[in-house]
């Protein structure tokens, strides 16, 4: 079981194992380093990453250098949030972004 108190960076190689495979809910953050709105989620994802150790794991997912899992899963623009549990993705799927700054080209 992963656990964190804090958000944790994971990769295309890394995904199946840390999100797919975890013994607890995650809460997978599709984000880069130049999108305003992903910045600005970046501290409730940090709360709640230490509010609720060792029931939810936030995975932050850093879509320019990890693009597998964007394709995968359509997501066409961030800060995008997905819900998965026991390696389920769950239907509710949170898309945070508001300008096309931040769509997927």
């Amino acid at each position: 079981m992963t656990m964190s108190n804090e958000p944790i960076h994971v990769t295309d190689a890394a995904f199946e194992k840390t999100v797919l495979q975890s013994s607890i809910p995650v809460i997978v953050d599709f984000w880069a380093p130049w999108c305003n709105p992903c910045k600005m989620v970046a501290p409730t994802l940090d709360k709640l990453a230490k509010e609720y150790e060792g029931k939810i794991l936030i995975a932050k997912v850093n879509t320019d250098e990890n693009p597998e899992w964007i394709m995968k899963y359509v997501i066409q623009g961030i800060p995008t949030m997905l819900f998965v549990s026991n390696g389920k993705l769950f239907i509710a799927r949170l898309v945070l972004y508001q300008s096309a700054c931040c769509a997927m080209s």
